[in-house]
């Protein structure tokens, strides 16, 4: 009796792969690719380099220089910026490109002083992961922080956003209120699974 072949059985032999496009942002193209029945299909891709996102806690926002919450207690720390790609306002953590040669928590070190203004002392990944397979080939690493100091921020010539703090116990209820991304509730519910908040 035979049976359908298993995808997980199968080659998946690459006839072709092709770039169409590079945009110095990310690169564009597709791979022909013979699936299990023996047809032919391209699959289109686009390549981004790996990004980091962190979730950092503090216990005082004012003490940090920060923006407080309401009680200045526990917070976690988000920026606001505009996202000219859904045309919408988002609350997000503090996320970037890493760098050539760099870790996760080297990354996500970097970008925190950056895009808030604190230096963490201890940084750890949490979880990496490949985003969105099917079209995608971008690595994310989720980063937790701790222990922070006053620090500089640097913003890149093209990011405009404001810091904001959230209560702790409302930093979810935010992630999943249409306002924020797909990274900032990934980090925030792998965080909540680990015991970091």
């Amino acid at each position: 009796m035979s049976r359908d072949p298993s995808p997980a059985d199968h080659e998946w032999r690459v006839v072709e792969s092709a770039t169409e496009y590079e945009t110095g942002w990310y690169t564009g193209g597709y791979d022909l690719v013979e699936l299990p029945d023996g047809r032919e299909k391209r699959y289109y891709w686009a390549e981004l380099p790996p990004a980091v996102v962190v979730v950092a806690v503090v216990e005082s926002p004012s003490s940090l220089g920060l923006p407080p919450v309401e009680s200045d207690g526990p917070a976690v720390v988000m920026v606001e910026q505009f996202r000219p790609t859904i045309r919408e306002l988002c609350y997000e953590l503090p996320a970037g490109i890493v760098e050539d040669g760099e870790s996760y928590a080297e990354a996500g070190t970097r970008e925190l002083e950056e895009e808030v203004g604190i230096v963490a002392d201890e940084v750890e990944l949490l979880e990496e992961f490949w985003c969105s397979t099917g079209v995608l080939r971008h690595e994310r690493g989720i980063v937790t922080a701790e222990g922070f100091t006053p620090g500089e921020r640097k913003l890149d010539g093209s990011e405009f956003l404001d810091v904001r703090t959230v209560p702790l116990d409302d930093a979810l209820d935010v992630a999943r209120g249409g306002s924020a991304n797909d990274a900032t509730i990934e980090g925030l519910l792998l965080a909540e699974a680990d015991g970091y908040l």
